[in-house]
């Protein structure tokens, strides 16, 4: 993606914005050449390499997981919390509107996993990432014996070898201080999560 060196955050960013904003969209590339997208949720663990991993899965219905054994990479996107930007909370001056955000684009080739015992791993981590901790949260072990294995043949798991992650955080680092904090304000003043949010990451790269 474009990537102006004062939009660029390190990888320990992106890790974060891939563990805090999960669902995500995989594109692949078709026979044809053209993408063929899907959303799901992605985890990204820190084993499979110096980039880390990230596990997932999709109905077996979907056609998606037949690309994966093709040479080019997938790339799986994020995104974090974003808002618009009105030039009329700047100091007076001829300036345009735009939109802050942070977002994650991270490159591999997912790999199947054939086995059984090790889909059902991946299946009981994700459901441990999201479920509610202790006796309310959903687990494997609430299905009928066997269940569980049989679920398995109807989707296809896998999990995807970082070879590069990219980290974007455009959050207004090109403008002055105090357009910066301007801007900061009104989003804090917005009703809207993503804004706040905004504003809060906006914050953290304060000079």
């Amino acid at each position: 993606m474009y990537l102006p060196k004062h939009f660029e955050g390190d990888e320990a960013i992106g890790r974060e914005i891939m563990r805090g904003h999960s669902w995500a969209l995989l594109t692949s590339t078709a026979e044809d050449g053209a993408p063929f997208t899907t959303h799901l949720s992605l985890l990204w663990q820190e084993v499979g390499g110096p980039h880390g991993s990230l596990i997932g899965h999709v109905a077996r219905a979907n056609p998606h997981w037949k690309l994966f054994a093709r040479p080019a990479e997938s790339l799986a996107l994020f995104w974090g919390p974003h808002a618009y930007v009105s030039p009329t909370w700047y100091t007076p001056g001829a300036k345009v509107p735009t939109w802050n955000y942070v977002t994650v684009h991270a490159y591999g080739r997912p790999q199947i996993i054939e086995d059984t015992k090790g889909a059902l791993e991946v299946l009981a981590t994700l459901a441990q990432e999201y479920e509610a901790a202790g006796p309310e949260g959903w687990g494997l072990d609430r299905l009928p014996p066997g269940n569980a294995e049989a679920q398995t043949r109807g989707i296809t798991v896998f999990r995807m070898p970082l070879s590069r992650v990219e980290t974007k955080i455009k959050l207004s680092q090109n403008r002055e201080l105090a357009d910066r904090e301007r801007v900061i304000a009104q989003l804090e003043a917005s009703d809207s999560q993503d804004a706040q949010s905004t504003a809060r990451w906006m914050k953290r790269v304060l000079p």
